[in-house]
């Protein structure tokens, strides 16, 4: 146990917080003029000998680095935007909430939200003022779905203000969302040819081996790319013909699937399952934990914007339509659809959280009957049976 251990907490003047060791790590604490107490984890502490870690030193100096960035106002309904929108941020990491998610809600904040209202108390933002940003978002051609996802952050920010007495009403609840309009009813997917065309485009170097693999395991199996790239070798069952998606590679990190239906297995086809078998035997990585699509020099993910660089070229080359790769997850969902699987089946195998989120592959599905009954039903209008037009106007006529 290090020196610091053994002392106790630091006494320092009011105001300038305290530092203690409670297992391996430094915590800070301090008090808020309006009497809150506030507590955070500073890092881990620094053996001797070891340059991991923190020094006492660099602990208060991290200990002072956070009271200013987390710096409240003594009266409450001064609190901004900004601010209580990185005290929710915080939260949620405190909370456990995904890295990519509260990075997500940094960007907001920081390139939507605070240039829009400034150093605005909450108190002095109403229903008009919310309903301008809104406005503004779609001038500067924001799309529908990134206007809505900054208004729910905005919402969220009022929300978690009223709970800790920041603000008295949240006028978000007040505003209409813009709706979201499908420009392009369309899938865009590709053909067995041009799956074909497209495989054989990729390049014949160490990362092209990999990449060829990757496609067809996203056209095969409907895997997301965050979900190939996570993908492990434990996660391959040859014997029970079944690929496990399990965890996905999010902003240079790996965690869980985007939700709870995320988690799931998918058929494995003879055709892949020889493909994965044969990148398995040529790879330098081979252990259960393993990455299955990793780069072949390094055993890390591939980066993602050389990945989607590389897939366009070979588009190119292919002379196929111009997708983008998670259209090789349509690709897999309208074949299945067409093949004649149960569109509560393809939920599951996509991970789809809503069912009405699958039924956009429904069009594709055949039916045996269907032409048969409208066949059946206008049988009658036909040329051989019907009366022609002119027997027609001439009735109508008599």
């Amino acid at each position: 146990m290090g020196s610091d251990r053994s002392q106790p907490r630091t006494k320092r003047s009011y105001g300038s917080g305290s530092i203690s060791v409670r297992g391996d790590a430094y915590y800070g604490r301090w008090r808020w003029p309006d009497g809150r107490q506030v507590q955070r984890r500073l890092g881990a502490v620094r053996q001797p000998g070891s340059r991991d870690g923190l020094t006492k030193s660099q602990a208060e100096a991290r200990l002072r680095k956070l009271m200013a960035e987390e710096a409240a106002p003594a009266i409450t309904d001064r609190m901004t935007v900004e601010q209580a929108g990185r005290h929710l941020i915080r939260h949620l990491e405190g909370l456990g909430r995904k890295r990519s998610t509260t990075e997500g809600y940094e960007s907001y904040l920081r390139i939507h939200l605070v240039p829009y209202f400034g150093e605005r108390e909450l108190s002095r933002i109403g229903r008009e003022d919310v309903e301008a940003f809104v406005s503004s978002c779609r001038r500067s051609n924001q799309s529908v779905k990134s206007t809505q996802n900054y208004l729910g952050l905005l919402h969220g920010i009022f929300d978690f203000a009223m709970r800790r007495g920041w603000a008295s009403a949240n006028p978000c609840k007040l505003v209409d969302r813009p709706s979201q309009q499908r420009t392009d009813p369309d899938i865009h997917f590709l053909d067995q040819t041009e799956i074909d065309a497209l495989v054989a485009a990729v390049p014949e170097d160490d990362l092209g081996r990999v990449e060829r693999v990757m496609y067809l395991t996203a056209a095969m199996t409907g895997m997301r790319q965050d979900e190939l790239l996570a993908l492990r070798w434990s996660d391959v069952d040859w014997t029970a013909r079944r690929v496990r998606v399990r965890r996905n590679f999010v902003r240079g990190e790996f965690g869980t699937p985007k939700s709870k239906r995320s988690s799931r297995s998918v058929p494995l086809a003879d055709v892949l399952g020889g493909e994965l078998d044969r990148l398995f035997q040529a790879s330098v990585y081979k252990a259960d934990g393993d990455l299955v699509f990793a780069h072949p020099h390094t055993g890390k993910p591939i980066d993602r914007s050389k990945l989607l660089k590389r897939h366009k070229a070979a588009l190119r080359r292919a002379a196929v339509r111009d997708v983008r790769f998670h259209d090789l997850r349509h690709t897999f969902g309208t074949r299945m659809a067409a093949a004649g699987v149960p569109m509560r089946t393809l939920q599951e195998w996509m991970g789809h959280r809503d069912f009405a989120t699958t039924l956009i592959y429904a069009d594709y599905a055949p039916s045996a009957h269907e032409a048969d009954l409208v066949d059946a039903a206008f049988s009658r209008l036909g040329p051989s049976s019907g009366p022609n037009l002119s027997e027609t106007e001439s009735n109508s006529a008599a």
